[in-house]
């Protein structure tokens, strides 16, 4: 058994590991044998079923990397059991305090953003400390930017991040609940 002119059978699973296999192989084993297996089918879901939520987030000694991961992920909408991949599934996410971010060790000091015009001598060079004086948004959003895909969907998904430098916001018409940020 399990056994054709000297060669083990690849299907037959029972005579490999000694157990009787499921009803789905033995389909395939015997294809006589005519059964219907009910299979479950992966939910994609449509632009038109997503109902989008509205979440606020302080940003208020937070580490810089962490909260941004954070946020690219509810923005994306993995956060869902109906999450697909070429579908925006994501929320609005509303980010106060963005000034008050805080970044570990010396990046303050270290950590650079540059910024090329195309030409010869272009290179602009910002630190972190001067991006965070002259425009504390700026730098919020370009960590989550990085994080989102790099193509049409990902600059949807973008638009629906809102980022405040103070606590005040315009949003509260949308009645935002907090995000549970996991750091």
């Amino acid at each position: 058994m399990g056994f054709e002119r000297g060669r083990l059978d690849p299907l037959d699973i029972t005579a490999v590991t000694g157990m009787v296999p499921p009803p789905v192989f033995r389909a395939f084993k015997y294809p006589k044998i005519r059964r219907i297996v009910a299979m479950q089918s992966t939910y994609s879901a449509k632009p038109a079923d997503v109902t989008r939520s509205w979440f606020i987030v302080d940003a208020t000694n937070k580490p810089l990397g962490r909260l941004a991961s954070e946020i690219a992920r509810v923005l994306r909408g993995k956060h869902r059991p109906t999450y697909t991949p070429h579908v925006d599934t994501g929320d609005f996410v509303v980010v106060i305090n963005a000034e008050k971010v805080a970044l570990s060790g010396n990046k303050l000091e270290k950590k650079n953003y540059y910024a090329f015009s195309g030409h010869p001598g272009g290179l602009r060079t910002t630190t972190a400390k001067n991006m965070l004086d002259r425009n504390p948004e700026h730098l919020l959003e370009h960590a989550v930017k990085g994080m989102l895909p790099k193509n049409p969907l990902g600059k949807k998904m973008f638009t629906k991040l809102k980022v405040y430098a103070a606590a005040e916001h315009p949003h509260k018409a949308q009645q935002p609940k907090p995000l549970p940020v996991r750091l």
